[in-house]
This record gives C-alpha cells, sequence and structure tokens, in this order.
C-alpha cells in the first residue's frame, strides 16, 4: 500500500512529488502550490498574518507574534486527523518559514486515531537540502529514488557551473531577501550565486539571512541586485518596491545606473530549499551572463526592473 503524506512545507511537498509520491498526498498547507495539482488536496494549516501587505508591516506583524513566543502558522488538528496521515514532513529551519515541528507536535497530541510519523528537515545549506531528500526517501521505503534525484539534480547544477565559470567577467551580487527591513540572502543563496557564475557580496552559507544595512550596500556597490523576497511574488515585490528605491543614495548606485537590478519570484524559486533551487540557479545564470544561458525564465520568473 501507498503511504498516506501530508505535507506542511512547500519544498517538502516539491520533494514527496519529485520522487514519485504525489498520489499518496493526502493534505497540504496553505502555501503548497507546486505542482499546480497539489492545490485540491485539502489544506491544513492557516496563517495568522495578512501575507499581503508590505515588507514592513509583514515584519511588524511577525515580530509582534513571535515576541510573544507564538507561531505565525495555525495547525487544524481536526483536518489533519481527518486525510489519516501516516507520515506528516515539516521543517525545523525557520518557524517565520513555515509550521515548525512544535505545531505539528501540538496538532498530533489531539489526533484520536492517527499517530503519524513526523519527518522534520532542517535545510540551511546546499547539502542539507540533499540530505533531506535522502531524509524524505529514507523515511518512504526508497532511498533509492532520492539517491538518483539527488544525483540528477547535482549534474544539472555542475553542468550550470560549468558554462558560468567560462565567463571572461564574474559580476558581485547582492541578493535581497527582504526589503524593510533590509536583509541580504543567506543559507544556499551564497552557493547557487557562486554557481550561476557571480561574486555573492553578503550573505553567509550555511547561515540565516542577515540583517543589511544601507550604507553597506551603497559601500559595496553592487554590480548586480537581484530582488527575491521570502513569500513574494513579482508583482507583490513591485508593488513594494519603494521602501527600496525610495532610499537615499538609490539611483546613485552602480547596478541602478547600469540597469542591472532584476527581480525575481521568491515564493516559487530561491526561498523554496527543494528541487527547483536548480531552476534558481537557472535564473541566476541567465541573469549574470545573459550572453551564455538562456532557459526561458525570462520574463517569466524573473525581470529587469
Amino acid at each position: 500500500m501507498r503511504p498516506r503524506i501530508a505535507s506542511l512545507l512547500p519544498s517538502a511537498t516539491e520533494i514527496v512529488c519529485a520522487l514519485g509520491y504525489e498520489d499518496s498526498l493526502v493534505g497540504r498547507s496553505h502555501e503548497c502550490d507546486f505542482p499546480f495539482s497539489v492545490k485540491t488536496l485539502p489544506v491544513l494549516t492557516e496563517v495568522k498574518i495578512n501575507v499581503n501587505g508590505s515588507s514592513a508591516e509583514i515584519d511588524r506583524d511577525v515580530r509582534t507574534i513571535v515576541e510573544k513566543g507564538l507561531s505565525v502558522y495555525r495547525v487544524d488538528p481536526e483536518k489533519l486527523d481527518s486525510v489519516r496521515p501516516e507520515f506528516i514532513v515539516t521543517q525545523s529551519q525557520c518557524e517565520v518559514c513555515a509550521v515548525s515541528p512544535r505545531d505539528v507536535e501540538e496538532a498530533v497530541c489531539q489526533l484520536v486515531e492517527s499517530r503519524p510519523r513526523v519527518v522534520s528537515l532542517e535545510p540551511n545549506r546546499l547539502e542539507d537540502v540533499w540530505q533531506d531528500f535522502y531524509r524524505v526517501g529514507r523515511a518512504l521505503g526508497n532511498f533509492s529514488a532520492a539517491e538518483k534525484m539527488v544525483e540528477k539534480l547535482k549534474r544539472r547544477l555542475a553542468d550550470i557551473s560549468s558554462r558560468a565559470h567560462e565567463a571572461k567577467t564574474f559580476p558581485n551580487v547582492a541578493t535581497i531577501e527582504w526589503m524593510d527591513p533590509l536583509m541580504a540572502a543567506g543559507n544556499w543563496m551564497p552557493e547557487l550565486v557562486e554557481a550561476a557564475g557571480g561574486e555573492n557580496l553578503f550573505g553567509e552559507n550555511g547561515k540565516h539571512s542577515p540583517y543589511l544595512e544601507w550604507d553597506a550596500l551603497v559601500a559595496k556597490d553592487p554590480d548586480i541586485i537581484v530582488i527575491l523576497p521570502c513569500g513574494f511574488d513579482i508583482e507583490h515585490t513591485q508593488r513594494d518596491l519603494g521602501s527600496l528605491t525610495q532610499r537615499p543614495g538609490w539611483t546613485k548606485l552602480k547596478a541602478v545606473r547600469e540597469r542591472r537590478v532584476f527581480i525575481s519570484d521568491g515564493h516559487q524559486f530561491f526561498n523554496r530549499p527543494g528541487p527547483r533551487l536548480v531552476e534558481s540557479t537557472e535564473i541566476l545564470a541567465e541573469i549574470f551572463h545573459p550572453d551564455i544561458f538562456d532557459f526561458g525564465h525570462k520574463g517569466k520568473d524573473w525581470v529587469q526592473l
């Protein structure tokens, strides 16, 4: 019999599907929306804030909740029980990004019949993402599928990196994960920037995304700025751009003067530590080296400001 899986994390849903278990999914989080077919599944979670607000408004609301020791997300134990999962996949990496193990444990404790196994993912760097594939594959009794998928993804990344490093120049890059307050992208992003043929200026590999002082960005004066806020699609980012473009000295930045500021879909790509981190690297490669790469992402998954 196929296992019954509830995924409470978008990247976990993508991992489960990539391993061939989409038909085993019985429930999802409110954010799980890829592959698009999973949107028909029962939604088991909800968010406690208005995710359509500005960067500053969302940051304020999140801080208010977290400072009280509460979670930004809520799991519905009755809905969770109704889908009778054997496995629940969540994460422990960032409680602001997704349902945490604590939320799941509280919900599971209220279940009457189901006693599912909780598989908790913890991606901080690229190698951790591959380990999460293995973790899910092992839990589902199909470690070989995870091995094959990881090898395939690694080969695609290696091919991008090999081609990118044939370029004559390597731009220095600032990747912006939040606009107000300003934050650079950390975790696996420095590795993706390097693989795409760029030099990462802010954010350390394997560490959470750091706050970024505006004066530090101005001082580094990057060749390229890529704006990819966590949870924002391109349209949402465009609506909130004033929090960046109205800062003093914005128009004097090299990347702005040379029209090398780009917006990408952080919600669908860079902030999801799953199989589409390879597509995320393709996006960066197209931006950094348009004379070498054309994967078809331009105009759809990234735009020029």
